[in-house]
C-alpha cells in the first residue's frame, strides 16, 4: 500500500505517472486499446472512432475554457474550419492526408486566434456573444462560398493511405483514431503543467493580478485560442477522414453545445475529465438508440413515444449529474483513487 510520497530529484517529482501501479495498468489499457479491433465489430468500431475523435475536440475546448476560463460556443465552427480544410487540401491541391491533417489544425488555429482577439477586452458572457458570432459567420460561409466549399453538395473525400494500403474501414481507422488521441492527450497533460499552463490557470483565477504578476495576458489568450482551435481542426480533419465527405449540417451550433457539455460533465480543468466527458457524451445517445431497438420487440409502439422524447432524456441525464456531481466525473475518479489508495486502512 502506497503510504508515503518522498521523491529524491525534482525529475522524479515531475513525473507524471509517479508508481508502478499508475504506470502497469495504463499499460494494459493501452495493450487493450490495440487489440480491440480484433475482438470488436464494425459497429463497436465506429463508436470507439467517434469517441477519440470526440476526445481530441473535447480536451482542446478544455484547455481553452477550463485551464484558461474562456467560454466558448463557437468550438464547432473551429472543427469545421479544419474539417474543410483537409478536405480542401486533399481534394483541391492533391495533398496526402498527412500533411492535410496538420495543415488543417493550423488553418483553424489561425482561425482561432482571429477570433480570440477580443478576448482580451471582453470575457464571461460577452465573450460568449463574440464566439457565438463567430459559429454563425463560419456558418455562413460553409454554406455559400460555394466555389471553395460546394455548399450544401460537400466535398467527398478519399480515405487515407499509405503505399497501397487504405485506410477505408473502421477498422483500420481505428488506428490512426488512437495514435492521434494518445499525442493530443499526452501533449495536453504535459502543457498544463509548464509555463504556459500555470499562466493559463492563473489568467483563469483571476486575470488583473496575473497581469500584474507580469503575464502577458493578450499573449496567452490568444495562444489558449489557437491550441484550442488546433485540436478543434485536427478533430475536423480526423472526422472528415473517417466518413470521407464533408457537408456544412456536419457542424451546427448543437454540435457546439454538445461539446461544451462534454468539459462541464468530464470537470473543467481536468484531461482525464474531457476524456470521460467524451465518452459519456457518446455513449449516452448510443445507448439510448440501443434500448429503444431492444423495446421495440415488447412494444411495438415504443418508437412513437420514446424516440422524440431522447433528447429530453439526454438533457435530464446531463442536468441530474450536474446537480449530484457538480464538479463531474473527473472528481468521482479522484475519489474512487483516493478510496482505494488507503484501502483497508483509512487513516
Amino acid at each position: 500500500m502506497r503510504c508515503g510520497d518522498f521523491k529524491e530529484s525534482y525529475l522524479d517529482d515531475e513525473e507524471i505517472f509517479q508508481t508502478f501501479f499508475v504506470k502497469f495498468w495504463l499499460a494494459v489499457l493501452l495493450l487493450f486499446l490495440c487489440v480491440l479491433p480484433w475482438i470488436s465489430n464494425a459497429y463497436i468500431m465506429y463508436v470507439a472512432n467517434l469517441i477519440g475523435i470526440a476526445v481530441i475536440g473535447a480536451v482542446g475546448l478544455n484547455l481553452l475554457t477550463g485551464f484558461t476560463g474562456q467560454i466558448s460556443l463557437g468550438h464547432a465552427a473551429f472543427i469545421g474550419v479544419g474539417g474543410y480544410a483537409t478536405a480542401i487540401l486533399m481534394t483541391r491541391l492533391d495533398f496526402s492526408f498527412w500533411l492535410a491533417l496538420p495543415l488543417a489544425g493550423l488553418v483553424s488555429a489561425g482561425a482561432g486566434m482571429v477570433i480570440g482577439i477580443p478576448s482580451l477586452r471582453v470575457k464571461g458572457l460577452y465573450l460568449c456573444i463574440a464566439t457565438l458570432a463567430a459559429q454563425f459567420i463560419f456558418e455562413f460561409v460553409f454554406v455559400h462560398w460555394e466555389s471553395m466549399t460546394r455548399g450544401i453538395r460537400g466535398i467527398n473525400v478519399p480515405p487515407p493511405r499509405i503505399g497501397h494500403f487504405v485506410f477505408d474501414t473502421e477498422k483500420s481507422f481505428y488506428y490512426i483514431t488512437l495514435f492521434i488521441v494518445v499525442i493530443a492527450v499526452g501533449f495536453a497533460r504535459n502543457l498544463v503543467r509548464t509555463k504556459w499552463g500555470r499562466a493559463f490557470v492563473a489568467i483563469r483565477d483571476r486575470d488583473l493580478a496575473a497581469e500584474i504578476m507580469g503575464i502577458n495576458l493578450f499573449r496567452y489568450k490568444l495562444a489558449a485560442f489557437a491550441v484550442s482551435s488546433f485540436y478543434a481542426g485536427v478533430a475536423g480533419g480526423l472526422w472528415v477522414g473517417f466518413i470521407k465527405v464533408i457537408t456544412p449540417e456536419h457542424f451546427p451550433f448543437s454540435l457546439s453545445i454538445q461539446y461544451l457539455a462534454m468539459v462541464i460533465v468530464g470537470g473543467l480543468g481536468s484531461v482525464i475529465g474531457s476524456i470521460f466527458g467524451a465518452i459519456f457524451m457518446t455513449l449516452v445517445p448510443e445507448l439510448l438508440n440501443v434500448l429503444t431497438s431492444m423495446g421495440k420487440d415488447f412494444f411495438p409502439s415504443i418508437g412513437q413515444h420514446f424516440i422524440p422524447m431522447k433528447e429530453v432524456v439526454f438533457g435530464s441525464l446531463i442536468v441530474g449529474f450536474l446537480i449530484f456531481e457538480p464538479h463531474g466525473l473527473a472528481e468521482i475518479w479522484h475519489r474512487v483513487k483516493n478510496f482505494f489508495s488507503l484501502w483497508p486502512f483509512s487513516y
